[in-house]
């Protein structure tokens, strides 16, 4: 059995972006992220008829939030927690257990890299200071 793995977590903001569910409307959002010098970290989308919520967390949220609102797209800023581990099975199911028995529910949760090593995971709890204390010693 692997030893527990090394855990980090903090807390992000995240922008959550709605864009009309059309061709065109993610590329021009990154485009302007692009030509800002701001880095996409992690994305995450879902869709529902008519639109797009684009949920990610960026290099600079403040900045972000500013130009798109310039550009008159819908942008909220959210808390999550932002946890790197060791990318390995069992990781996202133990910090699962971890919420359930301490009563917080799981609002969303992403995935985000690649690396062989490290994985981050993107969780939005129903409460951020309970979610921190259930975590705290993984």
């Amino acid at each position: 059995m692997n030893p527990s793995p090394k855990v980090s977590i903090e807390t992000a903001t995240q922008l959550a972006v709605f864009l009309a569910n059309r061709p065109g409307a993610l590329a021009r959002v990154c485009d302007a992220l692009a030509k800002a010098e701001i880095t996409i970290h992690a994305l995450a989308t879902s869709d529902t008829v008519d639109h797009t919520v684009v949920r990610m967390l960026v290099s600079d949220p403040t900045k972000a939030l500013m130009l798109l609102g310039e550009a008159g797209v819908l942008a909220l800023e959210t808390e999550v927690l932002m946890i790197e581990t060791a990318s390995q099975p069992g990781v996202l199911a133990k910090i699962a257990e971890r919420l359930a028995d301490a009563e917080v529910n799981i609002e969303y949760v992403y995935l985000a890299g690649r690396e062989a090593e490290k994985g981050l995971i993107v969780l939005r709890p129903s409460d951020i200071e309970k979610a921190q204390s259930a975590l705290r010693d993984l």
